[in-house]
This record gives structure tokens, C-alpha cells and sequence, in this order.
């Protein structure tokens, strides 16, 4: 039988000779549950111990892609404590999610030799206490809670979701123990995932700055075709148990970026709180203009109140990068002849026009003109957009002679969110900043990213 990756596809975890993990490992599979190769192995790396047996890992955060199960090392974890009189402080971002840990593991001591004392189920008040003196409460996030108590181990279930503001309610109350630790466990961020801490821990872990802290994460490293069935058992350590390719089959949509992040563990290097500074846009500026290899890609979008439009190109350079530039922003009322005029003039291979409506009656006019290799994207095509965008704008993948009005739009939006699964989008923060001048840009660099004739959406 085939099943998952069963080691992480990548980590940091400090040397170490001793663990506590045996222990652990022991306890839940007394509970009738059996833990999976990877979850001792992980359980074995979180609750390792130096010589004076305090924990090799002060900090473990660790990534895994939905329904594998990630939360059954942290109740291994939680038994162990609570077995060993720690007190336990457990956090989510949902009370559903708290609350259901809670009903698991109760049930679990219950079948185990662990002395529950008192069991209390107020929905976010839940508790745990043992006549050993172990303790682990129940607590939904806020940027106060946890303020004033002392704990031997925090976990922050739901990480991507932790804030900075949660954080700092929260990091102190492990301080005063003898041997502290915090877990933090989720999913990589979604465009309107709130949560920063998460992913900077990470980055800091991977970067070989973390101080006595340990990362593992199931992941892919790059948009990865969501038909790709080596790539679900590269990513999900639980195929072949609880999971299997019928049920993942049916998780794919029309959104191959929120397959990716939930599916296959992909972090796409979302900033939430700012989009694109000045500082990125201008290093990827040239002072002369490139060898062009290609024809043009074309992307038009009408602005969000439709009263303007605006047009953008991308064509391939002999560097392998995708130069853009704004060919105009004008009103609607304008009517569309000058568009016209550029596409009938230029020789283009793809033309992307987005915006209900008036997008159509362009596409029709541009239709009966003769002009060919029009494309109107569907939602799904546009988070795609967005996302090769940033991703390109990361690797510096793109470039652009500096334009004024591209570099005041460019250095004066941010994110929102499209649909409910993790799409983004581009939205102005400046009065008189059009963002349909950037979205163009984004259409066309998508275009021409894709090439070869892929874009798949409804063409004339």
C-alpha cells in the first residue's frame, strides 16, 4: 500500500540524544488510537530533552496540509503534561476548535491511567485538572487573554491565524516556568488569513536564526498542478490512511491557489498589512530598454466603478523575465477607439479583458474589428493572476522603465481578499490612485506567463 511522505520535506531540528517522545507515544496509543510513524517521529523531535532535561526546543512550529491529523501530536504532548502535573494553557482561533480538543481529549484520559480530578465543558472555559497537579485550560484568542497566568507549555493551534498583538498577551505567561515550551501548529496563511507571527517564526527558524526553536513542515515549494498525484503524497503524510485519492479528487476546484496552500502546504509569501513598497517596485526598474522576444500579451481591465479602463502589455526579454508597461488609463466615457487603434497596430498573441459587463461589449467590438486572441478571464483565473504576479514580483521575474503612474498606484495599494478560499486581490489606498492600471498589469504578465495558447478561459 502506498501512503505518504512520512518526513518532513522540510525542517530544523537541534541535535539531540534524549526524548521524551516514547513516553508520550505511549500514552495515546493506550487511548485504542495507534500514532503514525510520522507523528512519533515529530512527537519524538518536539518533546526532545537536553542533559539537565529541559527541552532541546523552547519554540516547535510545525505546518501539515488539512485533515492529516496534525493535532493528534499535540494531545500526545497534552497527555504526557498532564500525566506529569504541567499546566497547559491550549489556544485556538475558533472556540468550535478548542472546544472539540477539549471532548477528545477527556475521552482519552479517560482511558488511560491519568487521575481526572475535574473536568469542566463550558463552551470557552473548558478544563482539564488531575490530582497530580496537572492542569491544561481551554482558550479562544484574544489580545488579553492568558494575561496574569503562568503555564509550563502554550500551544497555539490554528497559527496561521496567531497575531502580534495575541502574541504578546501571550508569550509571557510560559516565562516563569522551570521549562518552558510553545507549540504553534496551522496551515500556511490564505491572503485574508490575519495571522503574522506565524509565518515570521517560520522564516526565522528556516533562516538559521532561531534560538533553541525547531520547525517541520509538509509542503511544496512552488504553484504545483493540483492533478499532480505524486505531489498529495508527497504533502500529506496521511494518504494511505484515513486519506486516500478519492477524497482529495474531490477537493479540486476551479481555485488551484487555495488547492495548493490547503492541499499541498504551498506558503506563498503573503504580506497582509502592505502590498508592493516603493523599494521593491523601483529595484526591478530599468534604465534602457530590454531585447524583446515575443509578441505582446495585452491585459485591459475596467476599474472597479467602471468608469475607467485601463491597458497594460507584457512581452518576454532575452533574460527570461517579462517586461510590463501601462500603454493608458482613460475614461470610459472616452469610448474605446484608442484600444482599438493600439490592438490593430500591435502584434499581439493574447489579449486579457476583464470587467462585467463593458468587458464583453469590448470583446464583442474587438471581435467584429477582427482582432483576435481574446480572452475574458473567470475568477479563478484572476486569483491565479494575482498570485503569479506576486510570486514573479518575489523572484523579480518582471520587469518595467519607470512610470509615474504605475509607481503611485504600485506604491499606494493592498490586498483584498476574492472569493472565500484564499484568492487576493489589489485594492488603492490613495484618493486618485486607479488600481485597474496595476490590474491590467497583472492580466497581461498572466498572459504572458502562461503562453503556448494554456490560458483555458472563454475565447472569441
Amino acid at each position: 500500500m502506498e501512503v505518504g511522505r512520512q518526513t518532513p520535506t522540510l525542517s530544523v531540528v537541534l541535535p539531540y540524544t534524549e526524548t521524551k517522545g516514547p513516553e508520550a507515544v505511549a500514552l495515546y496509543n493506550a487511548t485504542e488510537r495507534t500514532a503514525l510513524e510520522w507523528q512519533e517521529a515529530l512527537c519524538f523531535d518536539i518533546m526532545a530533552v537536553n542533559d539537565d532535561g529541559l527541552w532541546v526546543h523552547q519554540i516547535f512550529g510545525y505546518s501539515i496540509p488539512r485533515r492529516n491529523g496534525k493535532s493528534e501530536n499535540v494531545l500526545m504532548r497534552c497527555l504526557w503534561g498532564l500525566k506529569n502535573g504541567e499546566r497547559i494553557l491550549y489556544t485556538a482561533h475558533r472556540a468550535t476548535t478548542s472546544h472539540s480538543v477539549w471532548e477528545r481529549l477527556e475521552r482519552m484520559c479517560k482511558k488511560t491511567d491519568i487521575p481526572v480530578e475535574s473536568s469542566f465543558r463550558a463552551f470557552g472555559k473548558e478544563h482539564i485538572y488531575t490530582s497530580d497537579g496537572g492542569v491544561i485550560e481551554f482558550r479562544t484568542r484574544t489580545s488579553s487573554g492568558g494575561l496574569g497566568e503562568g503555564y509550563d507549555l502554550l500551544i497555539v493551534d490554528e497559527a496561521q491565524e496567531y497575531t502580534p498583538d495575541q502574541e504578546t498577551a501571550l508569550k509571557y505567561v510560559v516565562t516563569d516556568s522551570l521549562n518552558p515550551q510553545t507549540i504553534m501548529l496551522g496551515t500556511p496563511p490564505t491572503a485574508i488569513s490575519a495571522g503574522t507571527v506565524f509565518p515570521k517564526f517560520r522564516a526565522t527558524v528556516l533562516s538559521g536564526e532561531g534560538y533553541d526553536a525547531g520547525w517541520a513542515e509538509w509542503s511544496v515549494s512552488e504553484m504545483t498542478d493540483p492533478h499532480d498525484v505524486s505531489a498529495w503524497y508527497e504533502t500529506n503524510p496521511s494518504m494511505g490512511f484515513h486519506l486516500d485519492e478519492r477524497k482529495i479528487r474531490a477537493e479540486i476546484r476551479e481555485d488551484p491557489i487555495d488547492f495548493n496552500i490547503q492541499r499541498l502546504g504551498l506558503w506563498l509569501q503573503y504580506n497582509q498589512k502592505s502590498a508592493i513598497s516603493p523599494n521593491e517596485w523601483e529595484a526591478l526598474s530599468l534604465k534602457e530598454l530590454p531585447r524583446l522576444t515575443s509578441k505582446l500579451y495585452v491585459g485591459i481591465k475596467f476599474g472597479n466603478d467602471g468608469s475607467n479602463v485601463s491597458m497594460s502589455i507584457a512581452v518576454k526579454t532575452a533574460e527570461d523575465k517579462r517586461f510590463l508597461e501601462c500603454i493608458d488609463c482613460r475614461p470610459v466615457r472616452e469610448g474605446f477607439e484608442w484600444i482599438a487603434m493600439f490592438l490593430d497596430k500591435a502584434d499581439t498573441k493574447k489579449i486579457v479583458i476583464d470587467g462585467a459587463g463593458k468587458g464583453d461589449n469590448l470583446a464583442e467590438m474587438l471581435r467584429k474589428l477582427g482582432i483576435k486572441g481574446l480572452v475574458l478571464p473567470k475568477v479563478a483565473d484572476i486569483i491565479r493572476a494575482n498570485a503569479v504576479f506576486e510570486a514573479d514580483l518575489n523572484a523579480g521575474a518582471i520587469c518595467h522603465m519607470e512610470q509615474a503612474s504605475v509607481e503611485q498606484i504600485v506604491s499606494n495599494c493592498e490586498k483584498r481578499a476574492i472569493g472565500s478560499n484564499g484568492g487576493f486581490g489589489y485594492k488603492s489606498i490613495k484618493i486618485g490612485a486607479d488600481v485597474s492600471i496595476l490590474d491590467s498589469m497583472v492580466l497581461a504578465n498572466w498572459a504572458c506567463f502562461e503562453d503556448k495558447g494554456r490560458v483555458q478561459s472563454i475565447s472569441y
